[in-house]
């Protein structure tokens, strides 16, 4: 794993999703061994200020990021009145295909694995993504997720997928481990000691930028169907 300090350009780019065009932050360095690509929860944005920590974790291990609202700005207000937009795992899985699609259009990108880190209702995002493309997405990174969303699409998963909760979030970790029993890719869970649902207790959102960042590091590199680390 590289431990160069390399600094790489952030720029912001619209994103052709299919049929419609979504804001997006992206990040990669001339090196890039892969490109993870973020699905933020419930009322966040692509400016999450705990995403942006791991995903500048993550490109100090040669990872490129994609950080991106799955909502236009119309539809963010509207969400915010009625709250049901950001449940629609199957719409925003849909977006995420279609950013995973784009990268393919884009000459920095277009050769490289693709991993799909996803928070809170993100992790059911990214999870039926990875279902709807098998192809592409290599690794996913759920943390605080609710997999047990993506519901019928969990045994279609192929990527291996890791599950990081909190664990003092007693309930989503059941949660995860219901849908673990679903899964018959290579799936880990991850619980982190003293950690609630937003990880904002003191170390622990940089344990989940670790253990992201090693994940990713293995399976979006070579070998993507070994076998969970144990």
């Amino acid at each position: 794993m590289s431990t160069h300090t390399q600094e790489i350009v952030e720029r912001s780019v619209v994103i052709d999703a299919g049929n419609v065009d979504l804001a997006g932050d992206l990040a990669v360095a001339a090196n890039a061994r892969g490109i993870v690509v973020f699905a933020h929860g419930s009322g966040s944005s692509r400016h999450s200020s705990r995403n942006r920590f791991v995903a500048e974790q993550l490109r100090q291990a040669d990872l490129g990021t994609l950080l991106m609202d799955l909502l236009t700005a119309d539809e963010e207000r509207l969400d915010a009145r009625t709250g049901h937009l950001r449940f629609d795992i199957g719409l925003l899985a849909e977006r995420l295909v279609g950013a995973i699609r784009w990268l393919e259009t884009q000459p920095e990108t277009r050769d490289l694995p693709v991993g799909l880190f996803g928070a809170s209702t993100g992790g059911a995002d990214a999870l039926v993504a990875a279902a709807r493309a098998p192809d592409r997405v290599a690794a996913v990174v759920s943390r605080g997720g609710r997999p047990d969303l993506a519901d019928e699409e969990l045994p279609r998963v192929q990527a291996p997928t890791l599950l990081i909760v909190g664990a003092r979030d007693e309930v989503v970790i059941k949660l995860n481990e219901q849908a673990m029993r679903w899964m018959v890719a290579p799936v880990r869970l991850e619980i982190v000691p003293g950690a609630t649902h937003l990880f904002e207790e003191s170390g622990t959102l940089e344990q989940v930028a670790r253990l992201a960042r090693a994940w990713f590091a293995r399976y979006l590199n070579a070998d993507t169907n070994s076998p969970a680390p144990g």
